[in-house]
């Protein structure tokens, strides 16, 4: 099943428990949480004090996205018992391994992500040991961006190796995903479909998120 993770990146931060709320209702399947520390992205966003405020308003479960140097330090801060993933940055972990043997000792799942200019190539030593890969579909630290098309070819790679090597990670894609393209996304090989501004904007969430599961699931 096509599982749909709206950023709350792009949510009324002074009604962030009812945009989760109305996510919720409208059927979408996690909370995708932008972490960015202005280092590691250009741009600044929240911490784990922001996504706790969450914890009682919402089911959904919490898909950590750590873009920020140093995440051994704060992963800790981030496990509750709604997180489901945290996802790391290869392009900022040199000890990639003993990164996710850290997400996993807090019985969390494993994600590592990599950005529009590296590689596939990159992450086959470690795609047995995790539990999903996250394609950056822009240049990470901003939303509202502009799709880049040759995420596509990255994920169907990455969906090839998946099944010839039968592993189990999931294959997630962000940035630039909209009603009119998510479908090439999902006939690519993504799994879960993280988006932000097409669902928030305009305060329509829930027909948004409505929209997206009709076009993923057509």
């Amino acid at each position: 099943m096509f599982k749909l993770a709206p950023s709350i990146l792009s949510a009324d931060f002074s009604n962030l428990g009812e945009e989760a709320s109305k996510i919720e209702r409208a059927g979408a399947h996690m909370i995708h949480i932008d972490v960015m520390d202005g280092h590691f992205v250009p741009n600044i966003s929240f911490g784990a004090a922001v996504m706790k405020s969450l914890c009682g308003k919402t089911s959904l479960p919490f898909d950590v996205h750590l873009m920020i140097e140093n995440p051994d330090n704060y992963i800790g801060d981030f496990v509750t018992e709604t997180t489901e993933y945290i996802t790391v940055h290869r392009e900022a972990c040199p000890h990639i391994h003993r990164t996710v043997e850290h997400i996993k000792s807090f019985g969390v799942k494993a994600g590592i992500a990599i950005n529009p200019g590296t590689p596939v190539s990159a992450l086959e030593c470690i795609l047995a040991d995790i539990d999903m890969v996250l394609i950056m579909s822009v240049n990470p630290g901003f939303g509202g961006q502009e799709f880049i098309p040759f995420s596509l070819e990255k994920i169907s790679r990455l969906n090839k190796i998946k099944n010839a090597g039968l592993l189990n990670f999931e294959i997630e894609v962000d940035g630039g995903i909209h009603a009119g393209n998510v479908r090439e996304a999902v006939d690519a090989g993504a799994g879960i479909i993280v988006a932000g501004n097409s669902i928030f904007a305009g305060g329509g969430a829930m027909e948004n998120v409505r929209s997206f599961l009709n076009k993923m699931n057509a």
